[in-house]
């Protein structure tokens, strides 16, 4: 027999609703079932922990197989925010919080939440440009060190 899950540490590295929230969705069920949990937001994933981006998350739909329509059609003017809408509509029918909502519910749980010294520095960041639940800036190796002795998870 396995033993028991005690800690995720999840990376998310993309920047539209779909690339965020299965890490959200999975740091919220880890922490529902007791599991300790961190999520590291790297280069495009940071835009869910951004002040000015958080609330500005679009579903991608140029090069998204999961849309099933070619990427031409994906790329006309306004596309993105149709199926954006589509889907948030889908999802607060399904009661599923905003991405804002989501990050600060799974922080009241006790989720660490970090972003990528490398991004950070990549995109000219600094600690003010991130929203309030974001515990630290942490390297790579400092991240490793918070996920010692528990899954590893990418999305």
């Amino acid at each position: 027999m396995n033993d028991p899950i005690e800690k995720v540490s999840i990376i998310i590295s993309k920047g539209s609703l779909e690339g965020v929230y299965p890490g959200l969705i999975m740091a919220n069920g880890a922490r529902a079932e007791g599991i300790e949990a961190n999520l590291f937001f790297t280069f495009f994933g940071m835009e869910a922990i951004l002040k000015k981006r958080q609330s500005h998350i679009k579903v991608a739909t140029v090069g998204n197989p999961g849309m099933h329509m070619a990427s031409v059609v994906g790329a006309l003017p306004g596309m993105s925010a149709l199926a954006t809408h589509m889907m948030e509509q889908k999802m607060d029918k399904l009661d599923i919080p905003s991405i804002p909502e989501f990050v600060e519910m799974i922080s009241d749980t006790g989720c660490g939440m970090y972003a990528c010294q490398a991004s950070v520095d990549l995109f000219g960041l600094k600690k003010d440009d991130f929203i309030e639940q974001v515990q630290d800036i942490i390297s790579v190796g400092d991240f490793y060190a918070k996920a010692a002795g528990g899954e590893i998870i990418f999305t």
